[in-house]
């Protein structure tokens, strides 16, 4: 069945030489707190954690500004919870196959993926043919094309928010979180 979804690929900066730096418990402490972080931000949106990358994670959300909304708050948010690490994040949005009722299949995963891969340390990367409508209070910055592997040349840019948006859901309370509250 294809669908059309918004990917969020997260990945925290640094991670690996943290830990050859500081050791495998020190690294764990950030990880736990980092997946609090991811699951806690997810939840304010409304959107899915899809699965754990080791130091990252992939996120599937059916609207497009929420998808952009979790990264820019989680991206605030890391810069003190994840200290001394940053996280860096790519998303795509497009029809994907969902495959077997538990994957998804098509470009915008692997762009996503990609650009995630190709983001500097604190930067939210988007292909600029992907955005339908930027939310309130998130800007656009010129950013140069990068180069994709199995891709080509991606013309993107990098999203920024001056302050942390404000989530959708109250996840203090299960039954107030979507698709319950009418």
């Amino acid at each position: 069945m294809k669908v059309e979804r918004t990917f969020v690929f997260v990945d925290l900066s640094g991670f690996t030489m943290y830990t050859a730096a500081h050791g495998d418990v020190a690294a764990g402490n950030i990880l736990t707190r980092f997946r609090a972080e991811v699951r806690d931000v997810a939840a304010t949106w409304g959107i899915r954690v899809d699965k754990w990358l080791g130091d990252g994670c992939m996120i599937v959300s059916v609207e497009q500004d929420k998808a952009i909304r979790f990264a820019l708050d989680l991206q605030k948010s890391c810069e003190e919870v994840c200290q001394p690490l940053t996280v860096r994040v790519g998303l795509a949005t497009g029809g994907v196959l969902m495959f077997q009722g538990e994957d998804y299949i098509g470009t915008s995963v692997n762009q996503a993926s990609r650009l995630c891969d190709v983001a500097d340390h604190n930067e939210v990367l988007m292909a600029r043919a992907d955005i339908k409508h930027l939310p309130d209070g998130v800007v656009e910055n010129n950013h140069a094309p990068v180069e994709l592997r199995g891709l080509g040349t991606i013309d993107v840019v990098s999203l920024t928010a001056p302050k942390k948006l404000s989530g959708t859901n109250d996840t203090g309370e299960l039954w107030t979180r979507s698709p319950f509250v009418a």
